[in-house]
């Protein structure tokens, strides 16, 4: 007979049910319309792009295209050729792949399909700057946006002018073919025109809009500027656009598993937004209220959370999530937390997120780690790092959002 599980393989067992849940098969062939009378045109983009095209390729063997992944996403595809390259900031890979995706629709006609799969990252996957724009520029302006703590519908409202890819422009070259667009949606509110910044969907917004959100935060203006599709624009008529798996997917298997085990799940926040340590606060708070008041309790929350990039440490905004949160139940039994980014990636490296519970910071203190001077320089990953609390699962092959749990066991 086993006993119970600890607290950290509980939550990581709950991630994993939580991914699983956005990466089914059968979700996407449901989808799928009636077999076209022409060519099947697949052009998949993200971190969940192999699965996706996978699963056209089992239901359609004839599909032909191409799936842009990230560097170490890829699995073994039959027709559809696979393409890995740099997230989040693009590179020359993405920079070429964009290009043939682009030739892939204009060589649509009338009577074919252009199979659009769309993943988060999708935006940084396929490069294709407008000119005079090159590459160099394009990394820098990402970056700076990345680090600005701009939240993500800014940084693809940004995407979708300094693009010939993005804010409709790939179904417009596939105009007067049908394009049909599935998408897993890694966007607060599953916004079409934010998911892989909209290269599909119609875009409202406008130049002088990017250009504002640079000029919020402080960011040399690059030029090379072009005009998004807009929503009225008839070469989108036979545009389609279908949101198949939600961040409120994983969320809910998260739920569904912790109850299973005992656990009243309860939703803090599907849609968190701001600053990642002002929320962990005040998540923290929840905990603790729930942990006096004897409930035995699985507090969940998703959305995106957003750092302001000062330091030259390494983290992202769960890792940073996690250290606050740890100081802020610190000493406090019963308490144990997961946060982490679902496509298993948090800031730029392979790190999902961290654990923490009520001894990480006697952890850190043991380890002659200074915790202030640790968050002023953005560097959670190092100190958790230290004390083993990092939590790596690898390529996910799917991006929902993050996924944060606080267990509470009094």
């Amino acid at each position: 007979m086993t006993g119970p599980m600890h607290p950290r393989a509980l939550l990581e067992a709950a991630f994993e049910a939580a991914v699983a849940a956005c990466k089914r098969p059968e979700t996407i062939v449901a989808a799928l319309p009636p077999r076209p009378k022409g060519r099947v045109i697949v052009i998949a983009a993200g971190k969940g792009a192999v699965p996706m095209a996978q699963a056209v390729e089992a239901h359609w063997p004839e599909a032909t295209g191409i799936a842009v992944t990230r560097t170490g996403y890829g699995s073994p595809l039959q027709r559809i050729e696979l393409v890995e390259a740099s997230h989040p900031v693009p590179d020359a890979a993405g920079l070429q792949a964009a290009a043939r995706c682009l030739k892939l629709a204009e060589s649509a006609q009338e009577g074919d399909l252009v199979l659009v799969l769309l993943s988060g990252g999708a935006s940084a996957l396929l490069a294709a700057p407008s000119a005079p724009l090159d590459l160099p520029a394009k990394q820098a302006v990402t970056r700076a946006l990345v680090r600005s703590g701009a939240e993500i519908g800014e940084i693809n409202l940004v995407r979708r002018h300094l693009s010939r890819i993005k804010g409709g422009r790939l179904a417009a070259a596939a105009f007067p073919a049908d394009v049909l667009t599935l998408a897993v949606s890694d966007v607060v509110g599953d916004v079409p025109e934010d998911i892989g910044s909209g290269p599909t969907v119609g875009d409202k917004g406008t130049i002088a809009d990017a250009q504002a959100v640079l000029a919020r935060y402080g960011i040399a203006d690059p030029g090379g500027w072009s005009e998004s599709v807009k929503p009225d624009d008839p070469r989108l008529a036979r545009s389609g656009f279908q949101v198949i798996v939600r961040p409120d997917d994983a969320l809910d298997a998260a739920a569904d598993y912790l109850r299973g085990q005992g656990y009243e799940p309860v939703l803090l926040d599907r849609e968190a937004t701001g600053d990642a340590r002002r929320v962990a606060h005040a998540h923290a708070q929840s905990a603790i209220d729930a942990r006096t008041a004897g409930r035995r309790a699985a507090l969940i929350s998703g959305g995106e959370l957003t750092v302001t990039v000062t330091g030259s440490g390494t983290g992202g905004p769960n890792q940073e999530y996690a250290l606050a949160l740890g100081q802020a139940i610190a000493g406090r039994a019963g308490l144990a937390a997961l946060a982490a980014d679902t496509d298993g990636v948090d800031g730029n490296r392979d790190v999902a997120g961290a654990y923490v519970d009520g001894e990480t910071v006697c952890a850190l203190e043991e380890a002659d780690i200074d915790i202030e001077a640790a968050q002023a320089n953005n560097d959670a990953g190092s100190a958790l790092g230290e004390i083993g609390a990092l939590f790596v699962p690898g390529p996910t092959q799917t991006n929902v959002n993050d996924l944060r749990i606080i267990l509470v066991d009094p």
